[in-house]
């Protein structure tokens, strides 16, 4: 990255977006503003987990009217910036658009080893992991009827980073190193293959939520995944176009 530009992060819950959002605000010398970390002190004040407090926010628009408010006064500062944030992308237009995805086991590995609070609160792997995806799409669906915006169609953004596997720093690094251009860079394991990827081309992948599917460079896919990589470039299929 050349000069000072605001990022924003959005992200899978359990996607790590704390931590590389502190690591990359460290990085630039930038300060952090985390969004999420707002949620869940309203969610507190209420008394609620946040889940019960998305699904209260579907019924009372004042929640999201008051957070989006904080957004567009902190976008119209102007100062360069770090945001963790799952709707910032849409609020600050001239940010860099950052979006992490991992797999949905780990995300609920990652949840369920955080210390325990009244506001996320899981009983197992699989509990965290029908909560968390509970959440999400009620977000999901949130965003689309009040802004008609979808956060899960990665052509929003500028950058998809995997974090399944790679580190905080790796992530860091990529977001940094790819400000120039989008790009979407893929944990290579999570990647699954179809019957028409036997080839040595480009690893061209469709988004088909939370999954992957490889549908060209089937071959480079399988070396990548031999040689224990945690990162590779991808090619994403217009997620409006049909695969051929």
């Amino acid at each position: 990255m050349t000069g000072p530009r605001t990022v924003v992060l959005n992200g899978d819950l359990g996607s790590g977006k704390t931590t590389v959002s502190v690591a990359l605000a460290e990085r630039l010398g930038v300060r952090r503003v985390s969004i999420g970390d707002l949620y869940r002190q309203m969610a507190a004040e209420h008394g609620m987990t946040a889940l019960q407090f998305n699904l209260h926010a579907e019924l009372d628009d004042k929640i999201d009217h008051h957070i989006d408010q904080l957004q567009h006064d902190i976008a119209a500062s102007g100062e360069p910036l770090v945001v963790d944030s799952r709707l910032a992308w849409h609020f600050f237009r001239g940010a860099y658009k950052v979006h992490l995805v991992t797999d949905p086991l780990v995300a609920a590995r990652r949840v369920l080893g955080r210390p325990g609070g009244p506001v996320e609160q899981y009983t197992s792997i699989e509990d965290a992991c029908t909560q968390l995806a509970a959440r999400s799409e009620s977000e999901r669906q949130r965003f689309l009827t009040r802004y008609g915006a979808d956060k899960t169609r990665l052509q929003n953004y500028d950058l998809i980073c995997d974090t399944t596997s790679a580190s905080p720093a790796d992530i860091v690094t990529r977001i940094i190193e790819c400000a120039a251009a989008p790009a979407c860079f893929l944990d290579p394991h999570r990647v699954r293959q179809t019957s028409s990827t036997e080839s040595d081309g480009e690893i061209v992948v469709l988004h088909q939520n939370p999954h992957f599917f490889a549908v060209c460079g089937g071959l480079r896919l399988d070396a990548a995944v031999r040689a224990g990589e945690t990162l590779i470039p991808v090619q994403l299929v217009n997620e409006a176009e049909k695969v051929p």
